[in-house]
């Protein structure tokens, strides 16, 4: 189980986020909403430490991961593996190596240098390739690929780091309408099947209402709303996004890329 206690991330005299206090347990899909610079994304490079709180606590199964350093820091960062919305793939290697890309951090860097990996490795990497029906692409270059193929392929490699968490950082927010819905579907079978947590930022309303069990809505880097998608009331979007946006994103379509 995840929990975070009163965290805080300040950038001077900003709060980007203020004091957040949420717990998340195994199997739950949440999706985090708001406005640009409402602190979604601050919020998950805390959980990942990619980024350091100014002040509160950050757990992992009562262990203080916010504490950790060194090397028990890197095996907590594979632990909580993190997607993005650029895919932070090598569009100039096949697709089944960036997949390998999630194990070099329990391999020695002189053969992931030369690009050598147990056998055993690739067959894992090609097995999460094939769960999102991309095992055809396998030794295609990246850069072949469409926007939400890569972000398949970026799952995959998440995956392969045999994560506890995922946390997903606007992974539709530059696809189509149906690739985003491609990718949402992976995502939501990442948590059902595998029973982790996935945590995603999204700028649907509608996305959220489909696909995730629980909603957190951020303002000026606050919760200001932590409950069922069945709760978003015109009022509490209101809350959310402020009155003129809150009402233009109520009516968004089933499934938008922002």
């Amino acid at each position: 189980m995840l929990e975070l206690r009163d965290v805080t991330k300040r950038f001077g005299e900003v709060s980007a986020v203020d004091g957040v206090s949420l717990r998340c347990d195994r199997g739950e899909f949440i999706g985090i909403i708001g406005r640009s610079g409402a602190g979604k994304s601050t919020l998950l490079r805390l959980i990942n430490r990619l980024a350091e709180p100014s002040s509160g606590q950050l757990l992992w199964d009562g262990q203080d991961v916010g504490a950790l350093k060194g090397r028990p820091l890197r095996q907590w960062r594979r632990r909580c593996a993190m997607i993005f919305q650029q895919f932070n793939l090598c569009p100039r290697l096949d697709v089944v190596t960036n997949v390998l890309v999630g194990v070099l951090a329990e391999r020695p860097l002189s053969t992931s240098l030369l690009k050598i990996f147990p056998a055993e490795d690739r067959a894992r990497a090609i097995l999460e390739l094939d769960r999102l029906d991309m095992a055809q692409a396998a030794l295609q270059r990246a850069a072949t690929l469409s926007g939400g193929q890569q972000q398949r392929v970026a799952i995959a490699r998440a995956m392969l780091q045999e994560p506890d968490i995922l946390l997903a950082d606007e992974p539709v927010a530059s696809l189509d309408p149906i690739n985003a819905e491609v990718v949402m579907d992976a995502l939501q079978d990442v948590c059902r099947q595998r029973g982790i947590p996935v945590i995603v930022n999204l700028h649907s309303l509608d996305i959220a209402r489909r696909y995730c069990t629980r909603v957190i809505g951020m303002s000026k880097g606050k919760v200001v709303y932590d409950g069922a998608p069945s709760g978003l009331t015109p009022e509490v979007v209101d809350r959310i996004y402020g009155s003129r946006n809150g009402r233009q994103g109520f009516a968004t379509p089933v499934v938008a890329a922002a």
